[in-house]
């Protein structure tokens, strides 16, 4: 009996339970429901787009039904009228890339460049541009002569050529700058943690700044004062009286914009004054060549040189928009054009932050 193999006893099939066939039931009827979620989530998927695609005022196209893909993308059909798009503008042409530099780069000057036009070519400052280039320039704005080549520094600052026994913070100090600048520009390539600078290395000076060696530019002098410019072909005395400026700068030429030198006009062009004053100088001025300086007597004086022909004479007073002579390229100049300043009690500044539209 030991060695008898044991049976297994099943149930009758008659005698299976209600609770058999009852699972049985419900396995059939979730397979039919998932049977018809995926046959038709497909079809409503593109009735839900097709709704969408109308009540947004778009026409939808048909979508074939046999797609292998569950879901469509809509092919929307704008109407031409309607302004949904963003229109961009071309890209002028430029000499500085669109993305910042880290290094500097080399520029040939040709005739009709100037100082400041160069440096907004690259998107840096006059000053800049100059007290990078002493060697050539010596800072003076009007020693630019075609063929020149001159050192584009990539940021405004100073691009200084490290020397022996230099450290970062005198320098630093020297041209009154942040050594963590100096340490952090990207361009200088230097090792945080060892700083070490070999003699003859380019290094940019974020920020830097040092004053301008003195150039032949003409002295500012107030109405009233008697012998102004005494030495100088076309100096005069000037009286008290005469028009006085609103403080209000109009452009000095026709063209409002630069075309390879500041304020472009061909000789012979007309040249106005940027405001009423008195004339308190005219005549030939050096490297200026023929010159025309107005005091607008309210601490601001305007000069207008490298002129072809001059049409007032000093203690004339002008108004704004008198003209008072023609473009040329006397003096040191690169070819035609008009050298414009603004001064304020006897300091220079940025022209372009004081001329009207």
């Amino acid at each position: 009996m030991e060695n008898q193999p044991v049976e297994e006893h099943y149930p009758p099939k008659a005698k299976r339970g209600w609770q058999f066939w009852a699972s049985w039931a419900v396995t059939a009827i979730l397979v039919a429901v998932l049977v018809s979620v995926l046959y038709w989530q497909p079809i409503l998927a593109r009735e839900v787009e097709e709704n969408a695609g109308r009540q947004a005022g778009f026409s939808v196209e048909p979508v074939d039904a046999s797609a292998d893909a569950l879901a469509n993308m809509p092919y929307f059909e704008v109407d031409a009228q309607e302004e949904l798009y963003v229109e961009r503008s071309l890209e002028t042409h430029t000499i500085a890339p669109t993305r910042p530099r880290s290094e500097p780069t080399e520029y040939t000057v040709v005739e009709g460049d100037a100082v400041f036009s160069i440096a907004q070519k690259y998107n840096i400052t006059p000053e800049t541009l100059l007290w990078s280039n002493y060697d050539v320039l010596a800072d003076d704005p009007h020693s630019l002569r075609p063929g020149q080549v001159l050192v584009i520094p990539p940021t405004n600052g100073i691009l200084y050529e490290w020397e022996e026994g230099n450290t970062i913070e005198d320098v630093a100090n020297q041209f009154s700058a942040d050594a963590d600048d100096i340490l952090n520009w990207y361009g200088n390539k230097l090792d945080l943690t060892n700083p070490v600078i070999e003699p003859g290395t380019m290094v940019m000076i974020p920020g830097g700044e040092r004053e301008f060696q003195n150039w032949a530019s003409p002295p500012t002098y107030a109405v009233g004062r008697a012998g102004v410019y005494t030495s100088i072909s076309g100096a005069c005395e000037i009286e008290d009286g005469g028009f006085y400026g609103g403080g209000y700068f109009i452009w000095p030429a026709d063209n409002h914009y630069l075309s390879g030198n500041d304020y472009w006009s061909g000789t012979g062009m007309s040249i106005y004054a940027a405001d009423a004053g008195v004339v308190i100088f005219s005549g030939w001025y050096g490297s200026y060549g023929n010159m025309v300086m107005i005091d607008h007597q309210n601490g601001y004086h305007t000069v207008y040189a490298h002129l072809s022909i001059i049409n007032v004479s000093c203690g004339n007073s002008v108004y704004q928009g008198q003209m008072i002579g023609n473009a040329g390229s006397t003096g040191n100049s690169t070819g035609p054009h008009l050298h414009f300043e603004i001064r304020y009690l006897g300091g220079y500044v940025n022209p372009w932050d004081y001329l009207g539209p």
